[in-house]
């Protein structure tokens, strides 16, 4: 149920015509002011200038429920993130359906912390976290799945007036809040926007005592009667209005090649969200300015494109938006480390920011299916400038688990690089980098930290955290499953 501090359900709704796409009801979203460039991530949940991480555990054990899930939060600061095993002044926490004033309850495969997101919702100057539970049962449907909104303040995330999202009709194994997105989409509202998405669609909220709800996007019957399902939700300001654009990523029929990633855009704007277009790409999708002109790129990963073992696209924003073609990078594209092969997944997971300080966006790419050697699975990741030209071969660097100075080893089936994230959590203007590998010690899973150098990413000084690092059980917990882009 929604609580007393709700986001009630409005009569407002989008409408979806085929070949006209969708468009919105006079009221929409808004938040904080500045659009979402990469070094405007909405991402401070105790509002002391530094950026904080959440992190998904979607297996985690919580009360003896196995799969429960749970997340974790570490609070930047001037030393960056940590744990109480690496840096015992930082500060972290664990949030799970048992904790105080999160609705529901820890349940066995809730999946709670399955999808993360984050943006200031109540426009107080803390943001908050969204955190979907796709596996949650209601009305004994199972799996109907919901999300959660927990809220920020001066002492960081809180459980206590939480908000439950749920669909206003559950439905059996719909997995709602399979993918979350939070940000300012319009100006009608003073608080950030949150999609939420399940197997056939997505709903807009707004913290004003009104849910607007996206008309199902059924399966995201874009023009010409193509479909999308969705998989993954990302924004950007990709015309410069100061309004993010939201894109609905996932897979569909794309004329005769049958199906494959495709990415649906809404543009923000001062009164409304609405339908701009549908493009080729996803279902792995970020955004960030690349070459520095101020306007947001989009990148999306198809892991799974079958001739290539994987394929990342960039399309820049401008003032007129998304261009339409874009420049399509493979493991065989020149200066890329490694050779493309199928089931590489090169492409699973994306993150966009500038790691060197710059002032152009790099891209994060992991690829989980990537053997190394002889070792199936075992993942590696990829950083790629940017320049004013857009991305660049110069400098590129691929890191695995046999890497020198990366901590553990390259083990079937660790998916190393399953989640990347570039984040400056000690506001030096350059992005660490985060990557796990949800399969490490057979579920389990951990992250690994890489430190940010003025010349990029270095893994001199890299260092590991699972669950266990957070005094929670770390067993089957699929540590680092989400982390927030």
């Amino acid at each position: 149920m929604i609580n007393s501090r709700n986001l009630a359900l409005g009569a407002a709704a989008f409408l979806l015509l085929a070949g006209a796409g969708i468009t919105a009801a006079p009221a929409a979203f808004a938040g904080t002011p500045g659009g979402t460039h990469a070094s405007d991530r909405n991402s401070d949940f105790d509002g002391d200038g530094y950026d904080d991480v959440l992190t998904g555990a979607p297996g985690g054990t919580v009360g003896g429920k196995k799969g429960a899930g749970y997340v974790t939060v570490q609070y930047g600061s001037a030393s960056g993130i940590g744990t109480a095993e690496t840096l015992p002044r930082v500060r972290t926490a664990v949030f799970s359906q048992a904790s105080a004033g999160i609705a529901g309850a820890a349940e066995t495969g809730d999946a709670f912390g399955a999808a993360v997101a984050t943006g200031d919702v109540n426009a107080d100057g803390y943001d908050d976290a969204i955190i979907g539970s796709p596996g949650e049962d209601l009305g004994g449907k199972a799996d109907a799945g919901r999300a959660s909104v927990l809220y920020g303040s001066a002492s960081g995330l809180r459980g206590t007036g939480s908000v439950s999202l749920e669909a206003v009709e559950p439905k059996q194994e719909a997995g709602y809040g399979g993918a979350v997105a939070a940000a300012r989409f319009t100006a009608a509202t003073p608080g950030d926007g949150i999609a939420v998405s399940d197997d056939e669609g997505v709903d807009l909220f707004s913290d004003e005592g009104l849910m607007l709800r996206v008309t199902r996007l059924e399966t995201v019957d874009a023009p010409g009667g193509r479909s999308v399902v969705p998989f993954h939700l990302t924004t950007g300001n990709f015309d410069g209005d100061g309004y993010a654009d939201l894109v609905v990523s996932g897979l569909g029929l794309v004329d005769d090649e049958g199906v494959r990633g495709r990415s649906v855009v809404y543009e923000g704007g001062e009164h409304a969200l609405t339908y701009a277009r549908d493009l080729t790409g996803g279902p792995s999708a970020a955004a960030g300015d690349i070459n520095g002109d101020g306007y947001d790129e989009l990148v999306t990963g198809e892991e799974g494109s079958p001739e290539s073992g994987g394929l990342v696209s960039i399309r820049y924003g401008g003032e007129d938006g998304l261009t339409d073609l874009a420049d399509e990078l493979t493991q065989d594209s020149p200066g890329i480390p490694g050779t493309a092969e199928e089931g590489d997944g090169w492409g699973t997971d994306l993150s966009v920011a500038d790691s060197n300080g710059d002032g152009h966006a790099d891209i994060a790419i992991g690829a989980p299916g990537e053997d190394i050697g002889t070792v199936p699975d075992a993942g590696a990741v990829w950083v790629i400038r940017g320049q004013e030209r857009g991305w660049t071969p110069d400098g590129v660097r691929s890191f695995d688990q046999n890497s020198t100075h990366v901590p553990g080893s390259a083990e079937a089936g660790d998916a190393f690089g399953a989640q990347v994230r570039l984040v400056d959590t000690d506001d030096d203007g350059r992005g660490e980098l985060l990557a796990s590998a949800p399969g490490e010690n057979t579920g389990d899973g951990i992250a690994i930290a890489f430190p940010a150098a003025t010349t990029g990413i270095t893994a001199d000084g890299s260092w590991l955290y699972g669950g266990g690092s957070f005094a929670t059980s770390g067993t089957d917990a699929l540590f680092g499953a989400a982390i927030d882009e």
